[in-house]
């Protein structure tokens, strides 16, 4: 019996072979990275949890001064239990857009002007309404609370609008500036406490929200699924593509001859 002839390959096909091959082995390798990065990254946000759990159920510190301003580190410092003392400004409130358990309202932002002539926004709690007349304490006021840093830009897919006192996230130098106010610290302090203590028009304390979204292990899944699947694509399409073909046949190579 004589061994079956091969049709031959022509030089643009091996050319589309190898670009087709090359493209699947960049994505094969994009996509193991990206689910590698996304385990990392997985890692690093349980670490992190950990250690603002711990962090939030520890002894109050003294609230940073001016010269520890500027190494304050979000990983470090966000959600730090302090305490502080000083009066309120209240006739340069700001309320800022809020969700909460108790329904949708307003933080309330007021200046704490502390000893030292710096100012510190503190977060006296929730009310429900922009007309609410809430508690507003006169005179030296302690306050304790989690150290919160900026947020600058805006909030529920609004940007903040100070011409118009419309406030959809805590951007403290804007606050500042739509204020008037000098040496305000670059964090603020939501206050701690029991939210059934509250006065009845508010504010409420202790409404804060510890958590961190952490679905970086459902993105890796899909990262290495996508990994998978183009490897199986291509081990799919390189059977098929380099199956010997009788001399003559066509589908493989157009330079063949009927």
């Amino acid at each position: 019996m004589s061994r079956s002839a091969t049709a031959p390959v022509s030089a643009r096909r091996q050319i589309a072979r190898l670009l087709w091959g090359l493209l699947a082995l960049g994505a094969f390798l994009g996509f193991l990275a990206l689910g590698h990065w996304q385990v990392e990254r997985r890692a690093w946000k349980l670490d992190l949890i950990q250690r603002v759990d711990e962090r939030v159920h520890a002894d109050p510190l003294p609230a940073p001064r001016a010269a520890d301003w500027p190494s304050l580190n979000q990983d470090r410092d966000e959600y730090r239990p302090v305490r502080l003392q000083g009066h309120y400004l209240h006739d340069r409130d700001t309320l800022v857009q809020a969700t909460t358990r108790l329904g949708g309202g307003y933080w309330v932002m007021t200046p704490l002007a502390r000893d030292d002539g710096s100012m510190v926004l503190i977060n006296r709690g929730f009310v429900a309404g922009r007309d609410a007349d809430y508690a507003r304490p006169d005179g030296s006021v302690s306050v304790t609370g989690l150290l919160r840093l900026s947020q600058p830009g805006g909030g529920f897919l609004r940007d903040n609008d100070p011409q118009a006192d419309r406030w959809y996230s805590r951007d403290l130098d804007a606050i500042a500036a739509a204020r008037g106010l000098a040496g305000v610290a670059p964090y603020f302090v939501d206050v701690t406490g029991d939210p059934q203590a509250a006065p009845a028009a508010g504010p409420v304390p202790g409404l804060t929200v510890v958590e961190f979204h952490n679905n970086h292990l459902v993105y890796a899944v899909t990262w290495y699924m996508l990994a998978l699947m183009v490897a199986a694509g291509a081990l799919f399409v390189a059977r098929h593509e380099f199956r010997p073909a009788p001399r003559g046949d066509t589908r493989h190579d157009r330079t063949g001859t009927h």
